[in-house]
């Protein structure tokens, strides 16, 4: 593993890169470190060289004094993505990373082959009512209590000011709660892409089915011999949910084989 930091739009931001092969940048969730998504770095790296990213504000990339926006975390994984010279790369991201995932797509299409975007809306309302509302209590304010989750305990140990965890916890907060729709947006992404979802996710399903189907998927019959095959894909993990999704070892399985497929002619 080689870990550096890259200077990009004011922000140091921390990246390591593991092993060797075809690149893929693998963005963690809201809160979280590379190491949110440890084991399934683990598994994906003994076939791909991955590319681990700790965004804005988080893990050991230290905050800056602008908003957390999906839109500025996609400007910065791009030009990570051309600093190292990389002609294109695959990305996935989970949720918070999702989001950043997606925008990549969306604002750099040059620098993106393929995309697999695990436990994402593509509209702010595409989530449980339920979980719109335990967005409200994200904050600054919450910041002590969650002095006792996972997230911190990695974080007051590597991050390069621990003092911060209000403030991420109130950028994190402000982001998730503001309003968007990229269904436009996400018609028009020529990246082929697999949508990933716990069967149990925090996503609803006729969301995730109007997900699938802007990216072109679900439309049709393939035929026998496949030849109307859309190039997106739909994965459903069976008895997983949103918040243990990324530590389940089935993500990991299906994610290189997607990857692997070759690319389809150019429209």
């Amino acid at each position: 593993m080689q870990g550096s930091y890259f200077s990009v739009n004011g922000l140091d931001m921390y990246y390591e890169i593991h092993s060797t092969g075809k690149p893929l940048v693998l963005l963690h969730g809201g809160l979280g470190t590379i190491e949110m998504l440890g084991d399934i770095l683990r598994l994906l790296s003994q076939s791909l060289q991955v590319i681990g990213v700790d965004l804005q504000a988080h893990g050991r990339t230290a905050d800056i004094d602008r908003p957390l926006r999906y839109e500025l975390m996609a400007d910065d994984v791009a030009a990570l993505i051309k600093h190292l010279r990389l002609e294109k790369a695959d990305v996935m991201g989970y949720s918070l990373g999702g989001g950043v995932t997606l925008r990549t797509a969306i604002q750099h299409p040059e620098v993106v082959r393929k995309l697999v975007l695990v436990s994402i809306p593509f509209r702010h309302d595409g989530q449980y009512p339920e979980v719109l509302a335990a967005e409200q209590q994200v904050g600054a304010d919450a910041a002590e209590l969650m002095k006792q989750s996972p997230n911190y305990q990695i974080y007051s140990r590597i991050a390069p000011r621990p003092e911060d965890w209000p403030v991420l916890l109130a950028k994190v907060g402000e982001l998730i709660r503001r309003d968007y729709e990229w269904s436009t947006e996400v018609a028009a992404i020529q990246a082929p892409t697999m949508l990933v979802y716990g069967d149990a996710d925090s996503v609803r399903p006729a969301h995730i089915v109007q997900f699938y189907e802007l990216l072109g998927g679900g439309r049709h019959d393939p035929g026998w011999d496949r030849s109307s095959m859309p190039t997106a894909r739909l994965a459903i993990l069976p008895n997983t949910t949103h918040y243990d999704i990324s530590t389940n070892p089935l993500l990991a399985s299906i994610v290189p084989p997607f990857l692997d497929e070759p690319m389809p002619p150019s429209k």
